[in-house]
């Protein structure tokens, strides 16, 4: 196998989930030949110092990878600042890099799946992202992996020749759509990433992913996908930045390494379908969302 690509994980205020995060990547097949760069963001406010003092104790006492660097950010860069620049440094130093954050849970698979797939698409120019994640879809008889359109970012990878094409300025990309490509965008409506660009315009969310996502999209480029999740996100707790109280994104971690990739660069569209009637019918009745509205406001 070729030099394994570095492990950026970025971290903030939770120790807790920070702890299990690299617990769990600690167990991954190739992490003690992998580099693990922690980018640790400076307190927002003096509320979150006390929080942050423990997540960089953690950081600083990690150990179980080839070589472990801690960067001590001086001042608050924000989420969406944090990784743009921390991706932006190690692919550039790196060529390649695996994205975590402190609140994803992997399978012991996941970093190998993560290099396969890095080095097999690596001059495949229309493949410009791996993702870990994957719905807890219906539909069984799936690929192992696939290509498609939209991209996850709980737990992902890419190169440095796909993270050129990153365009993080709103105007120029809002300027490239048109109501076709909206449609295509969002998933025939299912999901709503068009609400997130408009609401990133709007100042109401500050997401480098809804801009990454779009960014692959108008370049005509793929993701790489697994059928069964190699990620679970314990974030939807209420302590995510971008996150409600909710577990409709919670699946099962898979425990079987990836042995199989696609051989065509297209999407496929057995799993559109699957992922777009997921999305569709992932709120539950109305029953169910009034339910969990009233959890969320008093959770």
């Amino acid at each position: 196998m070729q030099k394994l690509a570095p492990i950026a994980l970025f971290v903030y205020n939770r120790p807790d989930h920070m702890r299990r995060t690299i617990i769990h990547l600690q167990k991954n097949v190739l992490a003690d030949e992998s580099r693990l760069y922690i980018f640790c963001d400076a307190p927002k406010t003096e509320t979150d110092r006390s929080a942050v003092e423990q997540v960089r104790q953690v950081a600083k006492e990690t150990t179980g990878f080839k070589a472990v660097k801690v960067i001590l950010r001086d001042h608050n860069l924000g989420l969406a600042e944090s990784i743009i620049s921390g991706v932006t440094q190690l692919v550039y130093e790196y060529g390649k890099v695996i994205v975590f954050e402190d609140d994803l849970l992997s399978s012991p698979y996941t970093l190998q799946y993560f290099n396969e797939a890095l080095t097999r698409y690596a001059n495949q120019d229309k493949v410009m992202h791996i993702g870990a994640y994957m719905y807890n879809l219906k539909e069984k008889d799936l690929p192992e992996t696939f290509f498609y359109r939209a991209a996850s970012s709980w737990g992902w990878a890419t190169w440095a020749r796909a993270w050129d094409s990153f365009e993080p300025d709103i105007d120029k990309l809002i300027a490239q759509f048109d109501p076709l490509k909206i449609l295509r965008f969002s998933i025939e409506g299912k999901m709503n990433f068009w609400k997130q660009i408009q609401e990133f315009k709007a100042g109401k969310n500050n997401s480098w992913a809804i801009r990454w996502y779009a960014s692959i999209f108008l370049k005509g480029g793929l993701t790489l996908n697994p059928a069964r999740s190699l990620i679970n996100n314990i974030g939807h707790d209420g302590t995510g930045v971008h996150s409600n109280k909710e577990n409709m994104y919670e699946v099962h971690i898979s425990q079987q390494p990836v042995k199989t990739y696609p051989n065509v660069v297209e999407e496929n569209e057995k799993a559109y379908h699957a992922i777009k009637h997921f999305l569709a019918h992932r709120k539950g009745s109305l029953l169910q969302r009034a339910v969990r509205f009233v959890k969320q406001r008093v959770g």
